[in-house]
């Protein structure tokens, strides 16, 4: 499974990838930062989404998909 998340705020990749089971973390130019990479399931996701609650961090979207971006 595919995800793209986007979140408020600017996240350093450094102290935060690995924390996030290895999501890529870009920053934007708006202030929002943009998880995306693969998870394995389902599970998976909801573990993510249950760290980023913890840190107190505004969800602003979220995206799935069964193919890679470079697929589609």
């Amino acid at each position: 499974m595919y995800i793209s998340i986007r979140i408020k705020g600017h996240l350093d990749p450094g102290l935060w990838q690995d924390y996030l089971d290895g999501l890529q973390i870009t920053h934007e130019s708006n202030g929002l930062s943009l998880l995306f990479g693969a998870l394995p399931d389902q599970p998976a996701l909801y573990g993510v989404l249950k760290k980023l609650a913890h840190l107190s961090i505004p969800l602003l979207s979220l995206e799935t998909s069964e193919s890679s971006p470079q697929e589609s």
